[in-house]
């Protein structure tokens, strides 16, 4: 018995020293990771702020991309703050939208209000957010397409909308649907016909649009989008001109599936050009149905 136990205890004192007594300090959180972590995220969360200017952000995305560890923390700091990352890369940086219980989230009625205007109105500032996601990327391989750069026009947009107005118009009416629904109807079905009956311009005698107007709508979501890194301005015709980021490709990939969205590209009046009014005709014979629960581009 003896010799047994012997043959045991050089048994265990040969496997002892193949165990580490502690875990390798390169796989440890440390405070410094956790707060360039952190640092990241607060980067992702200025969409002005290009990577290629910042040496730090540079860094921080570089060791994103190399750190699996690194990137599963800044990832985790993101969740716990309510976002979600849709892109982390040098042309978008760290690209992130807020959840729906994130507290970066823009609500509609908030963003109503920033935009001094009435409650009442939440429905058209939303369907002007829309309206300018499927003119700069009406095609679904625009939106797969890294380098694919939209452009549109304030006129242009609110051209857009009025169309699709006359369409859905023109639809309920040939459907017998009641053409004058509570101002609190979900989705489309109500937007459009406010919409479509507020002025276009109501210009003030020293020729500035009003803010309460369809093209002032618009205007003031493309300035709401260029604030927030998702547009660049380019020029003041029709009204403003715009062009598309790496950033808002994102966003709107990321809302595609949206009831609204597919419901405004469905239609067929979104062309492909260089953000002016022009529009196509549309086509004779299609069935389109208007989606009951139709989503907006914001939080309810």
């Amino acid at each position: 018995m003896s010799e047994t136990h012997a043959e045991h205890a050089d048994a265990w004192s040969e496997q002892e020293p193949q165990q580490p007594p502690t875990a390798p300090h390169s796989s440890a959180v440390t405070p410094a990771d956790a707060a360039d972590a952190a640092r990241l995220v607060s980067f992702g969360l200025q969409p002005k702020l290009l990577p290629a200017r910042d040496a730090e952000y540079t860094e921080l995305l570089r060791r994103y991309r190399e750190d699996p560890a690194f990137a599963r923390l800044a990832d985790a700091v993101a969740t716990g703050l309510g976002l979600v990352v849709l892109e982390v890369s040098p042309r978008a940086g760290m690209a992130v939208t807020a959840g729906e219980d994130s507290v970066f989230a823009v609500r509609m009625g908030d963003y109503a209000r920033r935009a001094n205007t009435d409650s009442a109105d939440r429905f058209l500032h939303g369907l002007a957010h829309l309206a300018v996601a499927a003119m700069a990327f009406p095609r679904p391989e625009d939106l797969a397409d890294d380098a694919y750069i939209g452009r549109l026009t304030v006129n242009g947009v609110d051209a857009f909308v009025r169309q699709a107005c006359l369409r859905l118009e023109r639809r309920a009416e040939e459907q017998g649907e009641n053409t004058d629904p509570a101002s609190d109807a979900p989705g489309l079905e109500a937007a459009w016909r406010t919409y479509a009956r507020r002025s276009s311009t109501g210009a003030t005698k020293d020729a500035r649009r009003l803010a309460g107007s369809t093209t002032g709508i618009v205007g003031k979501a493309a300035a709401f989008l260029t604030d927030s890194g998702f547009l660049q301005r380019t020029g003041d015709e029709g009204g403003g001109s715009y062009r598309t980021t790496a950033r808002y490709q994102l966003q709107v990939r990321d809302m595609a599936g949206s009831a609204a969205m597919a419901e405004l590209l469905e239609l067929g009046i979104v062309p492909v050009s260089d953000g002016s009014a022009t529009l196509l005709p549309p086509p004779e014979g299609d069935d389109l149905e208007l989606a009951a629960d139709a989503g907006l581009p914001f939080h309810g």
